[in-house]
């Protein structure tokens, strides 16, 4: 992979669900113009529930003041919060995957892969199920979602990306059928981990943790 031209960008105060979609389009249109890098935005989002290209109706439990917004993203529908690490990844896949051909299957198996790599950081154990979607654990015996990926690609410019449950309101995911999946529940790492009493940043540690799940050449 190349990744001599990507930008970061860590965002440590809350950002508007609004804004920061916004601020992708843009990027993108720049990137495929190559006036701008691809770029990898990590921040965490005012509440908010977003709904994919897949949402129903039915999954939309219960309607609260927490605002909804319509996407062009693969996926159903999912909420956004603090203490919820965000991960945008608007990067040029035809780039990024030199000299083969962009893949969007191999990106999202490296997004799988690269919040595995991060969750191992911290000793939780988190693994893929081919016939569901994000990223699942194991607590008290049962299968939960502690991230969640929903990407689109424009121009072969992947924009949206990951989510990665530190410790969000947990209740927030009970007025939707999260990814429309209601078999199994939510978690957070917070129920594995002290995550008040840690002396690195989350969003740091999940920086790093993307140049340690890179392929060898």
């Amino acid at each position: 992979m190349n990744l001599d031209n990507i930008e970061w960008k860590i965002s440590n105060s809350l950002v508007k669900f609004d804004h920061a979609l916004n601020f992708m389009e843009k990027r993108v249109d720049l990137i495929a113009k190559n006036e701008a890098k691809s770029l990898i935005w990590l921040l965490e989002h005012e509440p908010v529930y977003t709904a994919g290209i897949s949402a129903k109706d039915s999954d939309l439990i219960n309607k609260t003041n927490i605002p909804i917004y319509q996407t062009n993203r693969g996926g159903k529908y999912t909420y956004h919060g603090p203490k919820m690490i965000i991960g945008y990844t608007i990067l040029d896949l035809k780039n990024l995957f030199l000299p083969k051909s962009p893949d969007i299957a191999l990106f999202v198996n490296f997004l799988e892969n690269w919040i595995i790599k991060f969750l191992q950081e911290y000793n939780i154990d988190g693994f893929i199920r081919k016939d569901r979607v994000g990223i699942w654990v194991y607590e008290n015996g049962e299968e939960k979602k502690i991230a969640a990926i929903g990407i689109k690609v424009k121009k072969w410019i992947s924009y949206h990306g990951l989510a990665i449950n530190i410790d969000p309101d947990i209740d927030a995911f009970k007025n939707i059928v999260p990814c429309g999946i209601k078999e199994f529940g939510v978690t957070s790492m917070s129920k594995f981990i002290d995550v008040n009493n840690n002396n690195q940043s989350f969003k740091q540690i999940l920086k790093n943790s993307f140049y340690n799940n890179l392929p060898e050449s």
